[in-house]
């Protein structure tokens, strides 16, 4: 986001948000299915397993060395069946759709990077032990976030969305609108006033139901048991616009609906379009792949940095090089925001920070079955969840260093001397 969007009076900015009975967001969860029941056995397992699906068929692809054995057929059945896809008028069905699998060992070319990193190879005596051990799975940029627009430390576009979508998940599982399908969608459009949100200015609601119910029913429902329930009151005005189910109709949905594929949702897995992003897609990928613990890193070091008052909005750039350990390149960007100069934030980040990919994987604990849950309303910002990258320890250490005190109000300002 620009310096732009904090100098503006008045900018309307949009995200949006799916339930994970979407295509991509099916995708994304078979994908990462597979990897938790992997790792779960063989936590040093290569996973890159990517999803596809259309009407009555899915198909699985990638790369996985490991050692042990898991039933990927029945893996991808029952997360079908677990998003609610049960029935063949819901237009797929976990028990009678098409699986095909399609899966190979890492490329031995890739496995030279990751297990023997360059910094190993080019120095003698390297403790091989140490963190310098893994090469980075592959080259590429990663962006992590964070500001103080909400108590998760996340925009408030993206924020609500996501709620929404949950809600609109939530509703259909517990019975509240048991003619809802598995496929939704949510969008949301805040008014900010210098860098600050105002108020919510449209609401953009997409709800796959059964063909019997009709759209003013819908409408009233959504407005009600959903809407309602999450956007609070103060930021909903006259002005604001809503749409529910535009078209007028949407009873063909999922796969039948629309193709899938992991990956496809990058914006909705991360900051709803506020920050940059370098790319790579998270779903179906084991921690060496620095596409998933980089961008989780660099979120807990942005997380951080803004927790301790550093700055109230800041992005971060990694950069990485395959086969090499350490990254080639940190950045960070304020937005006018920050409270020191962004030369000393990027110090405290490569003093307190160890990112070398085996640093990130043993203090964020990432060999462990913890991905399925982040496959469906957003990777960041997660309370619900076990996501070590939304802590903030260090945040404590980072405002001393940094020279900053607590005001009223639990913001940080420069300590006089």
């Amino acid at each position: 986001m620009t310096t732009s969007f904090m100098t503006s009076p008045s900018l309307l900015f949009t995200s949006e948000s799916v339930t994970e009975g979407h295509p991509d967001k099916m995708c994304d969860r078979i994908s990462d299915a597979i990897l938790d029941a992997i790792i779960a056995q063989d936590p040093m397992a290569k996973v890159a397993c990517e999803s596809a699906t259309t009407t009555g068929l899915i198909a699985v692809m990638g790369e996985i060395t490991t050692s042990c054995y898991v039933d990927i057929p029945t893996i991808i059945r029952e997360t079908v069946r677990e998003v609610g896809y049960t029935r063949a008028k819901y237009g797929f069905d976990c028990e009678t759709c098409g699986v095909i699998v399609s899966i190979k060992e890492q490329s031995k070319d890739i496995a030279m990077g990751v297990d023997e990193s360059f910094e190993v190879k080019c120095t003698p005596g390297n403790n091989k032990n140490g963190y310098d051990v893994i090469g980075a799975g592959d080259q590429g940029m990663m962006i992590g976030f964070a500001c103080k627009e909400t108590p998760e430390y996340m925009p408030l576009s993206i924020s609500l969305a996501h709620k929404l979508a949950r809600r609109l998940a939530a509703v259909r599982k517990d019975g509240t609108l048991p003619y809802l399908r598995p496929d939704g969608k949510s969008q949301v459009t805040v008014e900010y006033s210098y860098g600050v949100p105002k108020r919510v200015e449209a609401v953009v609601i997409g709800a796959q139901h059964d063909p019997l119910v009709s759209n003013n029913v819908i409408g009233r429902d959504i407005m009600e048991q959903v809407i309602r329930e999450v956007i609070p009151h103060n930021l909903l005005d006259k002005k604001t616009k809503y749409f529910i189910n535009a078209t007028g109709r949407f009873v063909i949905g999922g796969p039948m609906g629309d193709a899938g594929l992991t990956g496809r949702k990058i914006i909705v897995d991360t900051y709803g379009g506020v920050a940059r992003h370098g790319g790579g897609a998270f779903s179906g990928k084991d921690p060496t792949k620095v596409d998933r613990s980089g961008a989780y890193a660099a979120r807990y070091v942005a997380k951080n940095l803004v927790a301790a008052g550093l700055a109230d909005r800041l992005e971060i750039q990694l950069a990485y090089v395959i086969g090499v350990a350490h990254p080639v390149s940190i950045s960070v960007e304020s937005f006018g925001t920050a409270t020191v100069p962004e030369e000393a934030i990027v110090a405290l980040v490569k003093k307190h920070f160890d990112l070398r990919p085996a640093a990130i994987i043993e203090h964020l604990k990432l060999r462990r079955p913890i991905y399925k849950a982040t496959s469906a309303y957003g990777h960041f910002g997660r309370t619900d969840i076990d996501a070590p990258w939304e802590l903030t320890d260090k945040a404590d250490i980072l405002r001393v260093e940094a020279g900053l005190k607590v005001v009223e109000g639990g913001k940080s300002q420069a300590a006089t001397a």
